[in-house]
């Protein structure tokens, strides 16, 4: 059982956006330390990981850890009709998770039925990768932006100092080539070695549109590796891998 709340609803409602982004269902863990879940998406080529601290909430009760299996999508709708800067109290009434919106005009109360979920976890992926790359987010939302007229598949590229992408289409090709100047839009670029792999574009404009422009994001990279991208969304992390589209000659 547990009793937890959120001074400001919408910070919920983007950490859920964050998720549902990749996937539809997924299984929320609740432990004395926070609230954390990985899933792999239905192809099985990205991967989520969202954990929020236990000191990001206004209250928070945890009496042992519980797994909820929740459909994010219908619990993003419900997150949608917030209102204003309403608190979010969240607990657990037989199988469903009790939504209760409060402000000063009154109160608001959604029950949400758990779904059954296949048992197991997905672990992390432990991949060394070669280059990391710290930018702004709104700044890499405009690349793709960018991108996705030309192709559904961009590169991305890290050599020391700077940061190439590009996307090729059948008669139009889209080159960017940014360094770490600092006070732009690229913060770092920690290039151990040459690194570059191709990706689905829409998977990382699933990944990065909850990303605050203003909030830095990390990607790590490694050549026909899955990249890493993290970003913050307030106190709570987010992580996603992304598997690569092989190149064949």
């Amino acid at each position: 059982m547990f009793n937890i709340q959120i001074d400001d609803a919408r910070t919920w409602k983007s950490c859920v956006d964050a998720i549902v982004n990749l996937i539809e269902e997924g299984t929320l863990e609740i432990s004395e330390d926070g609230v954390s879940l990985r899933a792999m998406d239905p192809s099985q080529i990205a991967m989520v990981g969202f954990r929020m601290p236990k000191s990001a909430f206004s209250e928070y009760k945890v009496e042992s850890a519980t797994k909820l299996g929740l459909n994010f999508e219908n619990l993003s709708k419900i997150l949608a009709r917030t209102r204003g800067k309403e608190k979010l109290e969240m607990s657990l009434d037989e199988n469903k998770l009790v939504l209760n919106f409060t402000s000063e005009a009154g109160s608001r109360n959604f029950k949400v039925p758990l779904v059954e979920m296949p048992p197991g976890t997905h672990k992390e992926l432990k991949i060394e990768h070669d280059a990391e790359i710290v930018m702004r987010g709104g700044n890499f939302k405009e690349i793709l932006r960018d991108a996705v007229l030309i192709s559904s598949h961009i590169s991305l590229k890290a050599e020391p100092g700077a940061l190439v992408v590009e996307a090729h289409g059948d008669s139009t090709d889209f080159v960017v080539h940014e360094e770490a100047k600092g006070g732009g839009g690229i913060d770092k670029i920690d290039a151990k070695a040459e690194a570059k792999a191709t990706f689905p574009l829409q998977y990382l404009d699933d990944i990065s549109k909850a990303c605050p422009d203003d909030e830095r994001m990390t990607i790590k990279l490694k050549t026909n590796k899955p990249l890493k991208v993290e970003y913050k969304i307030g106190e709570a992390e987010l992580s996603y891998f992304l598997a690569p589209r092989i190149e064949t000659e």
